[in-house]
């Protein structure tokens, strides 16, 4: 069967679905009904679109409070550190652990850098599952010719 002998074969089938059996006039109670279901459908893909849109814009608002509370909570928690920091260099002082100023700033300076190597390893170590592997591995992305490949 060839291409136009199908494509005709298809519209007659159609038509007999959409005529009525016996007078060959179109059945306008299955074209209204068709009419009624198309709309349903436009309706709810229309009413599905728009709660995506919303849920997307709530998620994008939220986001944003997000991030700007983690901001200021990051702002509170460094000066919370220097004041630590401050009253451990201090207490040191206190007791004549370490004398000279210029020891303590560097104290400081020191133990503010090995919590900042701590959390740079702790951030590498996490790193490596941002690259999304499992999912890479599962569409075949580990082949050489595959356009994305893992770095």
């Amino acid at each position: 069967m060839t291409d136009s002998e199908a494509t005709a074969n298809k519209e007659n089938v159609e038509e007999k679905i959409i005529t009525d059996n016996h007078t060959g006039t179109p059945n306008s109670n299955l074209l209204s009904e068709l009419k009624a279901l198309w709309n349903e459908f436009r309706m709810l893909s229309f009413n599905h679109l728009k709660l995506a849109v919303l849920e997307i814009e709530l998620a994008g608002k939220s986001l944003i409070v997000m991030v700007i509370a983690g901001l200021m909570m990051g702002i509170l928690l460094s000066f919370a550190w220097i004041g630590l920091i401050a009253t451990l260099v201090l207490t040191l002082a206190e007791y004549d652990v370490v004398e000279n100023n210029i020891i303590q700033i560097l104290l400081a300076v020191a133990l503010n850098l090995l919590a900042a190597i701590i959390l740079w390893g702790i951030i590498l170590g996490k790193s490596r599952y941002l690259r999304f592997t499992a999912t890479l591995r599962s569409i075949g992305a580990e082949r050489p010719d595959h356009p994305i490949q893992e770095k």
